[in-house]
């Protein structure tokens, strides 16, 4: 890629996965672990079933104690709402619970976490706030179009973010005619806006860059930026004088680039008390010898067990169990008292 560092894709914050490998629980570059709980159920799922809950900067991740390949890794881009619910947890009994609903694609999931710690609030704390921290910084990770990132005419830096070069008059090429405006470099991301309209910009964080190249155009030499395509494959070119300036420009972001791969910033400013293990030592796993999955137990189950009720935007009509002796609220069609009972079980 003309001497431009790989970051990979990054599909850590913006996937659902179940059962994965255990290398696919490790933490990829720039991903940092931020707080570790050894006793929390996956009620929803794995009713009974105690395990290790892991919060970092992109995702949540839990496994069994008992099976460490059931597992799950939730990316926060993926999370749609986080709240308190009281369940029916078998390790705890009636108590309160997260519940997380998340959309991977086209289908939603949802997720109940019980805390088999009682008095500990960590588990609503930590998942809570880190999604929240998560939801503030995506300047840090996405491409954005047309975005406030201007003040008086100079670029809003991010925290942690250290201007590194800027240029006035070069042009974006983007058009038949090309349009004139200012260049920015930083150590997080490439940044241009126009002169006569600054709410027309593009922010580039080093994140989707896929290589940076000089090419040659109809302009003359242009500095060319391949973005990835979970940005959106967009192919950005910029020109300034003199010519020379480009071959420096490009020197320049392809060693920023390099250097952001090795240890990239994605953005999220969270800090424990007390620093949690690292994520290497949270992800050892026994040898596989001893790796066994539950008799019956696959990954197409996996899926159904977390699926949400898409067509329940409220809760049903509340009918008399003639079964229970009890008001409950009417089940879907197809779904019978027994059924229901046998899949908890």
């Amino acid at each position: 890629m003309d001497g431009n560092a790989a970051i990979g894709t990054l599909w850590e914050d913006r996937e659902v996965r179940f059962d994965v490998s255990p290398q696919l629980m490790k933490p990829r570059a720039g991903e940092l672990v931020l707080d570790t709980m050894e006793s929390v159920e996956d009620t929803k799922g794995n009713n009974g079933e105690s395990g290790r809950l892991v919060v970092t900067n992109l995702r949540v991740l839990w496994n069994s104690h008992s099976f460490y390949r059931i597992n799950l890794t939730i990316g926060f881009n993926c999370v749609m709402s986080i709240e308190k619910r009281l369940v029916n947890s078998k390790l705890r009994g009636h108590t309160e619970a997260l519940y997380i609903l998340t959309k991977c694609g086209n289908t939603r999931f949802e997720f109940i976490f019980t805390n088999l710690e009682s008095g500990s609030p960590r588990l609503f704390t930590s998942i809570i706030t880190v999604c929240r921290a998560y939801g503030t910084s995506k300047m840090y990770r996405d491409l954005k179009l047309r975005a406030a990132i201007v003040s008086d005419g100079n670029l809003r830096l991010l925290p942690g973010e250290e201007l590194c070069r800027r240029l006035d008059g070069v042009w974006n090429l983007s058009s038949e005619q090309g349009n004139l405006g200012s260049f920015f470099i930083t150590n997080i991301r490439v940044v241009w806006f126009a002169a006569m309209n600054m709410c027309f910009n593009v922010s580039i964080p080093f994140l989707q860059i896929r290589s940076v190249k000089l090419r040659d155009s109809k302009f003359g030499a242009a500095l060319v930026i391949e973005c990835t395509q979970q940005s959106g494959g967009y192919v950005l070119g910029f020109r300034a004088d003199p010519p020379d300036l480009m071959r420096t420009l490009s020197q320049e972001l392809q060693s920023l680039h390099r250097v952001f791969a090795a240890k990239p910033d994605m953005g999220v400013r969270f800090h424990m008390e007390e620093m949690p293990a690292p994520l290497e030592k949270v992800t050892e796993v026994q040898e596989d010898d001893d790796l066994k999955l539950e008799p019956g137990f696959s990954k197409s189950d996996a899926h159904t067990a977390y699926f949400a009720d898409e067509n329940k935007p409220r809760d049903r009509e509340v009918v008399f169990s003639t079964e229970l002796g009890l008001a409950i609220e009417k089940l879907r069609d197809g779904f019978t008292l027994q059924g229901l009972w046998d899949a908890t079980a």
